[in-house]
């Protein structure tokens, strides 16, 4: 394949009420630029928009700062229950694993399933596959996530989710946590893909499924691409990706069919965040939330949210 246009990159780490000082924001700051750094060079090489959306999701997964994969969050009964998805713009391909347990990277199952006649499996046919697969059994439980089970069991899970990112100084007694991971890319070839990945809100009710692993949560078509973050109801709700990506797909610009879905999702009073970019290389994120981890390379240089805190619904570049 020839190359085309200048590859765009943006990642998300979640969405929320609070960072708690400097500290917790360079080290989140350091994290999704490490991500954008080795993703964003590999893109420059020539890998798929594909290939960047996972390798991007594996990276986040593996960070336990964040809620997907290592240091997901524990459902009500104290069980890790992970959710992710993969939609390949260019074939209009979805696929996605729902409240998978015992594995490092659900996006890898999700990535199997692009190219298998059933795209869409849920817990016990998550760990099947992942059987076949021959992935081995993996324990994504951390010191600091088991704590913050073991408090809210004490507290008798009076909180509806767990905090935002996992760091022992940003432990919140607030309901800060929306976390989630997502990438969206477009490649040399003008080619588009999106991927999100979650440990759930933590503390649910056992088998509650998140928007992550949903066309709601996570959609592109070869037009446009969206990974959402938020309270997956909301995200649902909205069917928020698929309605951005559909409206460009239409032919609203990206700026516009941000504007117009965080409009509507600001006065349904929804908390949510959302990454996305254009097959002309337009980058955007909203949020109706107070913070959003995100970062973005936009050809030239690394950019970041996590200081963007205005009454702007929408950011672009």
């Amino acid at each position: 394949m020839k190359s085309q246009v200048q590859p765009k990159l943006i990642i998300h780490g979640g969405a929320g009420s609070s960072l708690q000082g400097k500290g917790g924001l360079e080290a989140v700051r350091r994290s999704l630029h490490i991500v954008i750094e080795q993703v964003y060079s590999l893109l420059l090489c020539g890998i798929t928009a594909s290939e960047a959306v996972i390798q991007g999701c594996q990276m986040l997964e593996d960070n336990p700062r964040f809620n997907a994969g290592t240091g997901s969050v524990l459902q009500s009964d104290g069980q890790i229950r992970m959710s992710a998805s993969l939609m390949d713009g260019a074939l209009g391909r979805f696929s996605g694993v729902i409240n998978v347990s015992r594995v490092k990277n659900p996006i890898d199952l999700a990535q199997f399933l692009q190219n298998s006649p059933d795209r869409v499996l849920s817990d016990f046919g998550s760990a099947e596959l992942a059987r076949e697969m021959q992935i081995p059994s993996y324990n994504a439980l951390t010191d600091l996530r088991l704590q913050e089970w073991i408090q809210e069991r004490q507290d008798n899970f009076k909180s509806t989710m767990a905090n935002v990112i996992a760091e022992p100084e940003l432990v919140e007694t607030s309901n800060a946590g929306r976390g989630t991971i997502g990438v969206v890319a477009l490649d040399a070839y003008g080619k588009l893909a999106a991927g999100t990945s979650t440990g759930g809100k933590g503390f649910e009710r056992i088998g509650r499924v998140s928007d992550s692993a949903m066309p709601a949560g996570n959609y592109a078509t070869k037009e446009a691409g969206v990974s959402c973050t938020g309270i997956g109801e909301d995200i649902i709700d909205e069917c928020l990706a698929a309605k951005i990506v559909v409206r460009v797909t239409d032919g609203m610009s990206l700026k516009d069919a941000m504007q117009r879905s965080f409009g509507e999702a600001y006065q349904n009073k929804r908390d949510l965040g959302a990454i996305a970019l254009d097959a002309s290389g337009a980058i955007a994120w909203g949020k109706t939330s107070e913070i959003l981890l995100a970062a973005y390379h936009n050809g030239e240089n690394i950019g970041d949210t996590l200081e963007w805190t205005g009454d702007e619904l929408v950011g672009y570049c």
